[in-house]
């Protein structure tokens, strides 16, 4: 048919938007069970979806596509680079909300999960109220999901820091 597909991914941690060239099999979606699709659904996909429907409509119509090979690829790094950005503004402004929010509870007690343990450091998600930070004090013997109990020592709503101390596994 000579049109090319265009698909969006979803990953668990976002999306990413795809040309796929004629010829090259995409692989398929594992949940549906089948090579032959589109997905449109988020309001923050709304160029892909514009794209995905001058698509189908050119290849109903049986004309050319409106689209290069070069222009998809382009169109998709770019939704794919947004999306990107978008993410990192959310997960900044949460941060900043949720250090915001706990700046007066310095030194109370909350119970946690361990959600990451790298060189950068140990990172807890709190029960209750739901917020990540850092324990910079404490730390030792803490792993990836065990549930922790930490105090919290520091805020920070400008650099969206929360710090805790380690209080041992609960």
């Amino acid at each position: 048919m000579g049109i090319l597909a265009w698909i969006v991914l979803g990953l668990i941690a976002g999306a990413i938007a795809k040309a796929l060239m004629p010829g090259k099999d995409p692989g398929g979606h594992f949940g549906l069970a089948t090579h032959d699709y589109s997905h449109a659904t988020a309001p923050n996909r709304r160029y892909a979806d514009l794209v995905t429907q001058r698509l189908v409509k050119a290849a109903l119509a049986d004309q050319p596509a409106p689209y290069s090979n070069e222009e998809l690829a382009s169109v998709a790094a770019r939704c794919t680079e947004r999306e990107d950005a978008e993410n990192k503004v959310e997960r900044t402004i949460r941060k900043t909300v949720a250090a915001l929010l706990l700046r007066d509870r310095i030194g109370e007690t909350f119970d946690g999960i361990v959600t990451g343990a790298n060189e950068k450091g140990t990172f807890v998600r709190t029960i209750r109220p739901p917020a990540e930070g850092m324990v910079v004090r404490h730390h030792e013997g803490f792993d990836v999901g065990d549930r922790v109990r930490v105090k919290l020592v520091g805020a920070d709503p400008n650099r969206g820091f929360i710090d805790f101390e380690g209080r041992g596994e609960r």
